[in-house]
């Protein structure tokens, strides 16, 4: 009945222990590790190689692709390397794979002289402004697709796509499940919180990334098949799918990183949860901005927030009472009942060591 699959990014530290962002880091520097890492030829069947070429592989780098004003792919900037899994009918099958794509990714990037770090937001840069500036059919493309419009946010910021769809599912449903998730995402994202830190600062709250991109960005995106099925609305609530295996999956696009890759299966559960959920009545085309930078500041320090957060958690344990899946809920009730997220514990390495890079190099110490 469902389907389930992760797109997560991964930053780096360089061989000198610098964040390894477009400031200091060209594409070829990250397309060599990629270049190293396997290709499975059925791949393309599940995941969208784009316009530019760049994404034949389960890796590939994430950034602001540029082009000629004759249309010809350029380059790309790089932000850092995006995994994605393929389409998987247990939410275990996508941990796995996107557990050994990352050791595979890891095992490379250090051949390389780089090392994966968890950051959902830049520490250092906090704009990214492309050079030279766009050309005519580059703002003709961006202005074709107002999210794009936003690369200034989703150059400095990292982030998962948890995607989830439902077989057989008619496509209002599940734009109704979208809306319902984007409503319901200022309680769900502080389970992710890993990015407190600003211009090179610790910044005042727990995901910068949210404070800032909300509102900008999407909170969930539904891929429907006719243009006459997409919703108006800015940020983007629905878009056409562009490969077939698009078509009706729900990207969950709200959360921070997380380098605990339970915590996605946790996530997974809990989107499963309210898509079965028939009781909760919110519902949202665009996402509460102010909501979210409450969020973003408190966590569950805030007790709207905690309430809220906890009667979701309530709700999906009643309608998975009979569901293997439950177990995966375990870690998120833990963050709940201490009411500390990652960017707590990253908050409290940065005050011990006094280094945002030796505080990163302490991050995906499970792997």
């Amino acid at each position: 009945m469902f389907s389930f699959g992760i797109e997560h990014e991964v930053a780096f530290l360089n061989r000198q222990g610098k964040f390894a962002d477009f400031s200091c880091t060209n594409f070829s520097d990250f397309q060599q590790i990629v270049d190293k890492l396997p290709l499975y030829t059925d791949d393309h069947l599940q995941l969208r190689i784009g316009d530019a070429g760049i994404k034949k592989k389960r890796w590939y780098i994430e950034g602001f692709e540029r082009f000629s004003p004759t249309e010809k792919f350029i380059t790309c900037i790089p932000k850092g390397i995006e995994i994605r899994t393929t389409i998987h009918p247990t939410i275990q099958g996508v941990i796995d794979e996107l557990t050994t794509s990352f050791h595979l990714l890891r095992e490379m990037a250090v051949n390389f002289g780089f090392s994966p770090v968890l950051v959902s937001f830049n520490p250092y840069n906090c704009l990214f402004t492309p050079e030279p500036p766009l050309n005519d059919f580059e703002i003709k493309q961006l202005q074709n697709y107002p999210d794009e419009q936003t690369a200034h946010i989703y150059m400095v910021s990292y982030g998962p796509d948890l995607n989830i769809s439902l077989a057989n599912l008619p496509i209002e449903k599940v734009i109704d499940i979208g809306q319902k998730l984007t409503y319901y995402s200022p309680y769900i994202v502080p389970f992710s919180y890993s990015s407190p830190f600003y211009n090179g600062v610790l910044w005042n709250g727990l995901s910068v990334r949210t404070f800032i991109r909300t509102g900008k960005r999407s909170a969930t995106l539904v891929f429907v098949e006719k243009p006459e099925q997409i919703i108006k609305s800015v940020p983007s609530l629905t878009k056409v799918g562009r490969i077939p295996a698009e078509i009706g999956r729900i990207e969950f696009k709200a959360c921070d990183s997380c380098d605990d890759f339970l915590i996605y299966a946790g996530l997974l559960t809990l989107l499963k949860g309210l898509a079965l959920d028939n009781s909760l009545s919110g519902r949202a085309i665009i996402p509460d901005a102010n909501l979210h930078q409450i969020s973003a500041k408190f966590g569950f320090g805030d007790p709207e927030i905690l309430d809220n957060a906890a009667k979701i958690l309530e709700v999906v344990e009643n309608v998975l009472v009979n569901d293997p899946d439950i177990k995966f809920l375990v870690p998120l009730k833990m963050i709940l009942a201490n009411r500390k997220t990652k960017a707590d514990y990253l908050i409290e390495m940065f005050q011990h060591l006094g280094s945002i890079e030796e505080t990163l190099k302490t991050t995906y110490s499970g792997f």
